[in-house]
This record gives C-alpha cells, structure tokens and sequence, in this order.
C-alpha cells in the first residue's frame, strides 16, 4: 500500500511563509496529480490547489483556489520525489489541517484523489 506523509507544518505569524512537503513511498509522484486540500476546525475540507502530472496528456500545470491564488506556489522536486506548497503572505485563516492527495488527474474535490496522507497542522497566529 503506498503511503503518502506531509511535513513542514507549525506556527506562523501572520504574514509570514510556510513550505509543506509531500513525499511518497511506492508511488512515482511525477506519474500522478498532487492536491493540498485543507480542512479548519468546524469546517468542511476544501481543496485549494493542486499540479498535474508531467507525463502524458498532462502539462503539469498548477491551479490555485481565488483563496490562495498569488500567495502559494506548487513545485515538484522528481530527484526527491517530492511535491512542495510555498505558502506566502499567511493569514489567520489559512489555518488548517493540509493534506496531501495523489490522484490521476487532480481537482478541487476529495473524489479526485486515490491516496492521503495524515496532514500537517498549520496555525497562523500572533
């Protein structure tokens, strides 16, 4: 079973930047599409971003939700087999549990992915 881990959650001042990590064993991260959905207490979860496979039909490209578009970035590092989020410019409300999702195609929809990992809690506080 392949199993997907997140890290580099934590506290954060407002303003002030995060990156999560996502790494997988048993799954060639280049070959699927990797979500960030996040979910805050009382909250349903949401999806937020993602970035296509390299291979194939797929072009690789990232999508932001309008929430977090301009302030956080997707990249792949394929030596490490590791997707990241940069998150920039943090706000009170970007506080959540994020996750890491590995589907085929990507999407904003939990439906869109086939395998999870636990998440990483990020706070953005003063």
């Amino acid at each position: 079973q392949p199993q997907v881990v997140e890290s580099g959650g934590g506290l954060v001042q407002p303003g002030g930047s995060l990156r999560l990590s996502c790494t997988a064993s048993g799954l060639t991260l280049d070959y699927y599409a990797i979500g960030w959905p996040r979910q805050a207490p009382g909250k349903e979860r949401e999806g937020i971003s993602y970035i296509q496979s390299t291979g194939g039909s797929s072009d690789g490209a990232a999508h932001f939700a309008e929430s977090v578009k301009g302030r956080f970035a997707i990249s792949r590092d394929s030596a490490k087999n590791t997707v990241y989020l940069d998150m920039n410019r943090l706000k009170p409300e970007d506080s959540a549990v994020y996750y890491c999702a590995v589907g085929p195609w990507g999407g904003f929809d939990d439906a869109d992915f086939d395998y999870w990992g636990r998440g990483t809690q990020v706070t953005v506080s003063a």
